[in-house]
């Protein structure tokens, strides 16, 4: 469920946590600062609950629920949104990058989602599953390029992007999808909507070359960081492990190759695999 400012529609779960927590506050006659001094917390981070842009941790929920005489139940309610699940572990994410002012992303084996385009992301999403007519595909896909909307937005974040070679070159969905796919992130450099970097294959071993990060930057909250392994997804917001992700960012951005060494590359290969698939140089992918 996406978040939204339409009253008609349903609230996400962190919306719904959020109004409760003004609702109760406001009853009790509580300011969002006068409950942040109780809980030890700043009257923004207060403002973010409220809003459903950012949801307690659990420490935070037992502190509300001591604060606001609610006997647990707001713990037990942050508690089962944590509950297990492949789509579920990447939910705080999708509801916080519309509000981030930077998002650093590194992607291992795969190109990162909000640059995925149908074809790639429908492969993706299909090899996941042993019966792919079963697995909701249609839904994933839609739900990964909607993401991507922040691109449309001239005061949206500055995005940055770290692939390893390794993701170019594997051929995702045949030649003529991967050629669509690596135009597709070109257009996005050359309209100056994301920063692009890749790591060659020259470079060996790289501060990131375990593990998919993505670290989002705020105006007015704490940066967090995600980090994604096999059907398992963490978000941190620990500052020591949040500096920790940004710093073996920094590191292998640091081995990478130039925006512009990078494009070129990528037009490179978007061109091998173009002769592959039999088909004409056609740089109007958008």
């Amino acid at each position: 469920m996406t978040r939204s400012k339409d009253r008609d529609k349903p609230l996400t779960p962190a919306e719904f946590l959020g109004q409760e927590i003004r609702r109760r506050r406001e009853a009790l006659g509580l300011t969002q600062a006068e409950l942040g001094e109780m809980i030890v917390m700043s009257p923004q981070m207060i403002a973010h609950f409220e809003a459903g842009r950012r949801k307690p941790r659990l420490d935070d929920a037992k502190r509300l629920d001591q604060a606001l005489g609610t006997d647990g139940w707001f713990y037990r309610l942050r508690k089962n949104m944590d509950a297990p699940g492949i789509a579920s572990k990447f939910a705080t994410v999708r509801e916080l990058e519309p509000f981030a002012t930077v998002i650093q992303s590194y992607g291992s084996a795969l190109i990162p989602g909000l640059l995925q385009t149908v074809d790639y992301a429908t492969a993706v999403m299909r090899a996941g599953h042993a019966n792919p007519a079963l697995g909701g595909t249609e839904e994933q896909v839609a739900a990964r390029l909607e993401r991507a909307r922040i691109f449309d937005d001239p005061d949206g974040p500055d995005t940055w992007f770290l692939v390893d070679e390794h993701a170019i070159r594997r051929c995702v969905a045949g030649p003529a999808a991967m050629a669509r796919q690596l135009r597709h992130i070109a257009a996005l450099v050359r309209r100056g909507r994301i920063r692009f970097h890749l790591l060659p294959f020259s470079v060996g071993a790289h501060a990131l070359l375990t593990s998919m990060v993505l670290i989002l930057r705020f105006a007015d909250a704490p940066p967090l960081a995600y980090v994604e392994g096999l059907n398992v997804g963490h978000v941190f917001d620990e500052p020591a492990l949040v500096n920790a992700c940004q710093q073996s960012f920094d590191l292998a951005l640091g081995d990478a190759l130039s925006a512009d060494q990078s494009l070129a590359l990528l037009e490179e290969v978007a061109e091998d695999y173009e002769r592959q698939a039999g088909q004409p140089d056609d740089r109007s992918v958008a």
